[in-house]
């Protein structure tokens, strides 16, 4: 690949993800607000804590509270990166690091399919179809894990792929699936994979094994050591606490029991062994439809199948695919509500790369065939389905993109109106005498603090009298109830009245706001 090419790619990814971003006033949705928020505090020279409450996992003492108990830290520190060089603590300077980084997933894929097909034209080609990128085109400016995950995927494989040595390739992937940890906590499947292919490597020469393990860790506790230190002296655990708890919940919603001491084995073992699998199912079926809607973009899954067969006997071919199978496995045995919800989709990013530069493969064998079997014609059935192709997948990006951030209003897009509505609240607040230090109850705090700067605590899962134990532990001020509201609170909701405990005040649209009423 020359540097032209590369050059170009990265112009063009650059380009996309800075204009999807002018319509991005805030990170959008809760994952991309808690890394901003944290973000924000390591800028402002707050260290590694939280003004918020988002789950009680890890049973937290009050606030502000150390942070990246449940999530990892690296996403969090790009975004403080963008706004400690400007010091300017808005999102949009968060997300400058994220823009940047886009604009190197067309080149990186690129190379990747460089690396498997050897020709300049097809691989330009799929960083083409990395620029436009389908599901994620909307996520990859705002502050989230996705073009993290995507790059670090990208440059895991393409070490795997180009570099002979054992003795870098075994230091420099430990060393990526630290960073691929720092980024998520399923990044320590990188690690496991690293380990395998070091031993598979030297298993016949036992000198060759011990030194290319010793290496991969060497790179792997580079990155990881300080934070798994930090973690031990916070928290008294090396990994997030909070994570832990995720293997026995049954439903989604246990996330936000309250106590966390809820959630045990026992409990989850009691649903039954039925239930347990047929979760599981559940799950399966829903990544799958991931696998082939988001990862595949639906029309490019088969493509991918087909160059994935074809690109087998390539070693970091034959890797990425026992990657996904155990990714596929952990977000659906081992996590199913949390891969079902997001955890797929998400740890999926780091292969997507791949599956990108693995699609001129497929299209070349699906062209031989046609040649064979129907007698097209090859330069004119090349030309028109690498046409085809990058114009349906500009579309159908721009289509997800468009309904995804703008919806049905173009001066008023979806994307921004979390955010816009919890400012209005916030106004409505102050104006009825609330002080900047009272403590909110809401179902997005990292969201609410980001429009309002004002310390917030999430609504637990369960009924009345949960909210309000924690309303007392926490010392909560007011409740904002939304309509995505836990089922216990139904009730409260649909007749918003006065409840022990609970003064009901002020009403906007789909959210309720009461006060909490001090115990006698």
């Amino acid at each position: 690949m020359t540097f032209r090419r590369l050059l170009m790619l990265f112009i063009i990814g650059f380009g996309i993800a800075w204009i999807v971003s002018t319509f991005q006033d805030s990170p959008g949705y809760m994952d991309a607000d808690y890394y901003y928020v944290t973000g924000l505090h390591l800028a402002k020279g707050f260290g590694f804590s939280e003004p918020f409450l988002w789950n009680f996992m890890d049973s937290p003492a009050g606030l502000p509270h150390p942070s990246h108990a449940y999530w990892m830290p690296l996403t969090s520190m790009l975004a403080a990166v963008g706004m400690f060089i400007t010091k300017n603590y808005q999102f949009a300077s968060a997300q400058l690091g994220f823009i940047f980084l886009a604009g190197f997933l067309p080149p990186l894929t690129a190379a990747l399919s460089f690396a498997l097909n050897n020709d300049k034209t097809w691989s330009t080609w799929a960083g083409l179809l990395a620029a436009f990128s389908g599901f994620y085109l909307a996520y990859l400016p705002t502050t989230d894990s996705f073009i993290i995950y995507m790059l670090l995927g990208a440059i895991y494989f393409l070490v795997l792929i180009k570099v002979t040595d054992f003795r870098y390739s075994s230091i420099y992937l430990g060393f990526l699936a630290g960073m691929m940890h720092l980024t998520r906590a399923d990044g320590l499947i990188w690690l496991l994979i690293a380990i395998s292919i070091a031993v598979s490597r030297s298993r016949k020469d036992l000198k060759k094994l011990i030194l290319s393990n010793l290496l991969t860790l060497s790179g792997y506790l580079l990155v990881m050591l300080p934070w798994l230190l930090r973690n031990q002296l916070v928290f008294g655990t090396m990994l997030s606490p909070g994570g832990a708890k995720a293997f026995w919940f049954t439903t989604y919603d246990d996330l936000y029991s309250y106590p966390s001491g809820l959630v045990t084995i026992s409990r989850w073992w009691s649903t039954g062994l039925g239930e347990i699998i047929q979760s599981r199912f559940w799950a399966l079926g829903q990544n799958l439809q991931t696998a082939i809607g988001v990862q595949g973009g639906i029309f490019l899954a088969p493509l991918i199948m087909l160059g994935a067969w074809r690109s087998r006997e390539n070693a970091g071919v034959r890797w990425g695919i026992i990657t996904w199978l155990i990714s596929l496995g952990v977000m659906t045995v081992v996590f199913p509500f949390a891969g079902a919800r997001g955890g797929f989709f998400h740890s999926g990013a780091a292969l997507q790369a791949l599956m990108w530069a693995l699609v001129p493969e497929g299209l070349r064998s699906f062209l031989r065939w046609g040649q064979q079997v129907r007698s097209w014609q090859k330069n004119q059935a090349k030309t028109f389905f690498k046409i085809a192709i990058i114009c349906f997948a500009m579309i159908f990006s721009l289509f997800l993109g468009y309904n995804r951030i703008i919806g049905d209003s173009l001066v008023n897009p979806e994307w921004n109106r979390q955010y816009e509505k919890y400012t209005h609240i916030e106004s409505a607040l102050q104006e009825m005498g609330a002080d900047s230090n009272d403590v909110v109850m809401v179902n997005n705090p990292p969201g609410f603090f980001a429009a309002s700067a004002r310390p917030s605590v999430a609504i637990p899962n369960g009924d009345i009298e949960t909210s309000l134990n924690v309303a007392r532990r926490y010392e909560i001020d007011y409740i904002l109830l939304e309509f995505n509201h836990p089922n216990g609170l139904d009730q409260l909701y649909e007749k918003p009245i006065d409840f022990p405990g609970l003064r009901y005040i002020w009403s906007d649209g789909d959210t309720h706001i009461f006060a909490v009423e001090s115990s006698p």
